[in-house]
């Protein structure tokens, strides 16, 4: 997800919108989440398109938010953006070509977003225990998938599930948290 950097007072306040928009994006990562956990033997191509989706949201979020000049490190958010973006067509174009280019796309991507979102988390200095955490599960989540791409439709679900699962927990959240943020100011 697209992480809102928090400014000090002197810096403007948080757009009024991005509390919400961080809020919305969090509870649909954790409704998919939910779904991909509790039927995990829902076919691949569902999982793609899902993926892909997301994907492709989240890519155009990093995007904007480096144009815009929302996070701390622009080149790293559009790099991520990119990524995202082709990845998440790829999945929703092509969602029947099996389990092992599906696992690697989202393998790359996760182990992509995480090294991204780690360094994120550790150059921003507020509350970055979380953003860690995150960051890291995306890495292993992201390894394990890439070192074995046939791990088969239910893992590849259920990772994928957990991931965001915990990924949607924390954007929620960072969703709150820009909201105190917002009326602090």
């Amino acid at each position: 997800m697209t992480e809102v950097r928090l400014v000090e007072a002197d810096e403007g306040a948080p757009p009024s919108w991005a509390w919400w928009v961080t809020l919305l994006v969090g509870l649909l990562s954790l409704a998919a989440g939910i779904i991909l956990v509790f039927k995990p033997s829902n076919s691949l191509a569902t999982l793609a398109v899902i993926f892909g989706i997301f994907l492709l949201i989240d890519g155009i979020a990093e995007l904007v938010a480096s144009i815009a000049g929302r996070v701390d490190n622009r080149a790293l958010a559009a790099i991520l953006g990119v990524l995202g973006i082709v990845i998440g067509i790829v999945l929703i174009r092509h969602p029947f070509h099996g389990v092992t280019a599906i696992g690697l796309l989202i393998g790359i991507w996760l182990v992509a977003a995480g090294v991204v979102r780690f360094v994120r988390s550790l150059a921003v200095g507020t509350r970055p225990v979380l953003g860690v955490l995150i960051a890291l599960l995306e890495i292993f989540v992201g390894i394990a998938v890439v070192a074995n791409p046939h791990i088969g439709y239910a893992t590849l679900a259920i990772l994928t599930g957990i991931w965001l699962i915990l990924s949607g927990i924390g954007t929620i959240a960072l969703g709150v948290e820009i909201r105190r943020a917002a009326h602090a100011a």
